[in-house]
């Protein structure tokens, strides 16, 4: 048996980037060891769905640190290791063939997996799910020119999805059950927007639709619909979300519920020394004052950094403000806050030229704000305001030429 005092459990962002800040923090060799189901070292996710499933982009090209890296810092790497138990109380992960790894400190950085289909005939080769590297892989290999595409769901996977797939030559229909494209975070506005921005690249949007089977008729896939219709694919991509990967912690001593592993401020489970980060990690927000559970990029990047701070004994909160970003077609945009439980927008620019920003105000605080093509200024407030609650006033907001003049007029609650 190997014993180590930090480990961590999991191979995805988080862990990625609370490597790197072992040894930013000084960690020494020998100190750390990173045990993960994959075969590659940590590597960046935004990618899978964008620039690497285009082919744009190699895995080396995506990869957080390269192999040298762990081994030029002392870090052991536990790859292809799936730990089939973890005992909390002797600090041990159990792995195949009665391997055993232990530990003094651990960070669980399992993250989630896809939700999956359960219709009939959804075991079908031809339909995938994008979570991890080799997903991607799977699907860019099947991409043909010419070869029809149907992707399910309008979040930001399938939006970013559908236009690599329409962009690759593929004929791309998207089927959502909402009556518009990424309803929980778009405003009927913007979701308008996006809907003509799509539609004008040739993708079909099949609105109110649910998927209740596949079949292949006559060699090609068949997509079946609660209407009746069938659409034909010879490609389907299902994102439909995400839920964290909790088995190994059901019967375990660590508080949680469906909504993750329940930390925190520091991130600290309910088991001393121990750690949780990333998709997981269900933490009390200070900004938003509730409790939170984060599904993107940065927030693992920023728990990865923080979890591992704290594990070497920096005691430093985690307060941070959401962040994601996104890029379809010639559309950028980026999204800072929490909108849930708005009561006002404030728009921003002109859609029409493809320049707009989002405000969302809650009594008159801001709570989030989604930019695009727009002045630097209103990306470095957005973040700034959110983190300070502020009061904002939403003419003013409306209508000043430079968000700056704004600053110093607004309050706190």
């Amino acid at each position: 048996m190997k014993s180590f005092p930090m480990v961590i459990l999991g191979g995805g962002v988080g862990t990625g980037y609370a490597a790197k800040e072992f040894v930013s923090q000084g960690g020494g060799k020998g100190q750390l060891a990173i045990v993960t189901a994959e075969h590659i070292p940590s590597y960046e996710r935004p990618p899978l769905s964008k620039e690497f499933l285009a082919g744009e982009k190699k895995r080396d090209d995506i990869l957080i640190s390269d192999s040298q890296f762990y081994q030029k810092q002392g870090i052991t790497l536990f790859r292809d290791f799936r730990v089939q138990k973890v005992d909390f109380r002797r600090r041990l992960l159990h792995g195949p063939s009665r391997q055993t790894i232990g530990f003094e400190k651990l960070l669980v950085a399992t993250g989630s997996s896809v939700r999956k289909l359960t219709v009939p005939g959804a075991d079908q080769p031809w339909i995938y799910y994008l979570r991890q590297l080799q997903d991607s892989q799977h699907i860019h290999q099947h991409i043909k020119k010419g070869k029809q595409a149907v992707v399910i769901g309008s979040g930001f996977i399938g939006m970013e999805v559908a236009s690599v797939l329409t962009r690759q030559g593929m004929p791309t229909t998207m089927v959502f059950p909402g009556d518009r494209v990424w309803e929980h975070v778009f405003t009927p506005e913007v979701s308008a927007f996006f809907e003509k921005q799509f539609s004008g690249h040739g993708i079909r949007l099949m609105r109110a639709q649910k998927v209740v089977g596949f079949a292949r008729e006559q060699g090609t896939g068949q997509v079946l619909l609660s209407t009746g219709r069938q659409i034909p694919a010879d490609l389907v991509v299902a994102g439909i979300g995400v839920t964290p990967t909790l088995d190994l912690f059901r019967r375990s001593p660590l508080e949680h519920d469906e909504n993750g592993i329940k930390v925190n401020e520091y991130l600290e489970t309910s088991v001393d020394s121990v750690w949780a980060a990333g998709d997981i990690a269900n933490y009390p927000d200070r900004i938003f004052r509730r409790r939170m559970r984060i599904e993107h990029w940065d927030n693992a990047v920023e728990q990865g950094r923080v979890a591992m701070r704290n594990m070497m004994d920096k005691f430093q909160p985690f307060i941070h403000v959401p962040y994601f970003f996104s890029d379809e077609f010639d559309l950028s945009y980026e999204y800072w806050g929490d909108a849930k439980g708005h009561d006002q927008v404030v728009y921003r620019g002109e859609m029409k030229k493809k320049q707009l920003s989002v405000w969302w105000l809650k009594k008159g605080t801001l709570c989030a704000a989604l930019l695009m093509n727009r002045p630097n200024e209103e990306r470095q407030y957005a973040p700034r305001w959110i983190l300070r609650r502020a009061k904002l006033d939403p003419n003013a907001l409306r209508t000043a030429k430079s968000v700056r003049s704004l600053d110093r007029t607004f309050g706190q609650d």
